[in-house]
């Protein structure tokens, strides 16, 4: 086998989160055709504890830790550099050294790199001969553009300076590396869009989705304790656009769906719940489980899985994951981008509160649901398999 260099700006293990999802698929597929040579960061210290499983896919690991508080004050620094703040809070480590001596011992001729952040460690010219491909994954620029919509004076200033900045590493980076993927034909179309960087340089690497794992099992018993229904929302608690869609949700449109219902019921699952998350559960029919071992129950339970994402990029998982499951889903546009769906077919789709609230409701009391889940599964068994998508990374890595 040949040698491969792979660098993450996160452990790729557990793959419970959407970044971790994809680069768990990407180590797993490589490591059957390279010796992978992974160097990764790691911001929680509940995932050292899986630093033993991720050295099995691999012939050698750095693993650094990151203190995402210290992270945050080194990058500041960008503002005197002029550069993206993004690029220095993954500074101050030893993993420049540690790739600069792998690729030496062991001739590494390959190198994938996931997030534009970790390209800043092999864009020099002494890695200029390597074959290297980029997995932008999404376009993290126009996500701070979308975030500095939503923010009033100084939070929207430095978020179009960062939206600014990082399109013009990230277009440095796509100009220099040979390959760049991203997650979806609309992800690609807009990067070459913004940045004028030849599309014939950039490909499409959907995600998939483990259909085996996530399906209905009649054995799994339903977490909820009461007859409902049940709307559920799934994701990193913690992630802004995540606590923004919830509050929206709650706010906004859950007060119209429980007027028409009373008995519904919210459940926001997933890890680590913010102050103002955590905060929602003070409101009438909202529950708030934080971290769940396994959110499949509360997936294949749901009566209904709502996406209510107003800032988003690339493709949710978290949509992937319930019409895998056959789960009837209502969604906002930017949550379905790059997902072939069809609304009234196999997702209902809404943008306002009170159509939102709408769709949920006819699910809820009529046999839609049933209907839309099962056109559902059938969109993902058909065009999110993973070893039909990971295949090409075989393609792009040996330069075919």
């Amino acid at each position: 086998m040949d040698d491969l260099l792979f660098l993450a700006h996160r452990i790729p293990y557990p793959p419970n989160k959407g970044d971790k999802i994809r680069s768990f698929h990407l180590l797993d597929y490589l490591s059957t055709r390279y010796r992978v040579h992974l160097g990764a960061f790691v911001d929680s210290p509940a995932d050292l504890v899986h630093r033993d499983v991720v050295r099995e896919y691999c012939a050698s690991v750095w693993l650094g830790r990151l203190s995402p508080r210290r992270a945050k004050l080194r990058s500041l620094t960008g503002l005197l550099t002029g550069e993206a703040l993004t690029l220095p809070y993954y500074r101050g480590s030893t993993l420049p050294a540690w790739i600069r001596d792998v690729t030496r011992d062991q001739a590494i001729r390959r190198v994938l790199v996931y997030s534009s952040a970790m390209a800043q460690f092999v864009i020099g010219p002494e890695f200029a001969s390597m074959r290297r491909v980029i997995d932008f994954v999404d376009m993290d620029s126009d996500k701070w553009r979308q975030y500095s919509l939503s923010q009033r004076f100084p939070l929207s200033w430095i978020y179009r300076r960062e939206s600014r900045r990082l399109l013009a590493f990230e277009r440095t980076v796509a100009t220099r590396f040979d390959t760049s993927l991203f997650i979806s034909p609309q992800e690609a179309a807009l990067f070459a869009q913004s940045s004028g960087v030849e599309p014939s340089s950039l490909r499409v690497l959907r995600n998939g989705v483990d259909t085996a794992y996530f399906s209905v099992d009649p054995a799994r018993p339903s977490p909820f304790m009461t007859s409902g229904p049940h709307l559920v929302f799934t994701g990193a608690m913690d992630y802004w656009a995540n606590v923004e869609g919830v509050e929206w949700f709650v706010e906004s449109i859950l007060p119209a769906i429980r007027h028409a219902i009373p008995g519904v019921e919210f459940h926001i699952v997933g890890m680590n719940p913010a102050p103002r998350v955590q905060g929602l559960a003070r409101t009438p029919g909202v529950r708030v489980t934080g971290g769940v071992p396994d959110i499949r129950p509360y997936v294949q339970h749901a009566s209904v899985v709502v996406v209510p994402l107003r800032i988003a990029r690339g493709i949710q998982n978290k949509v992937l994951e319930a019409m895998s499951m056959a789960r009837p889903v209502v969604a906002t546009t930017q949550a379905l981008e790059g997902i072939p769906a069809t609304d009234g077919q196999n997702v209902r789709q809404a943008d306002e509160p009170n159509a939102f609230a709408r769709r949920v409701i006819e699910i809820l009391t009529s046999e839609e649901g049933a209907r839309l889940g099962g056109a559902a599964r059938a969109l993902i068994e058909r065009d999110f398999v993973w070893k039909a998508s990971l295949r090409q990374l075989d393609e792009v890595l040996n330069g075919d």
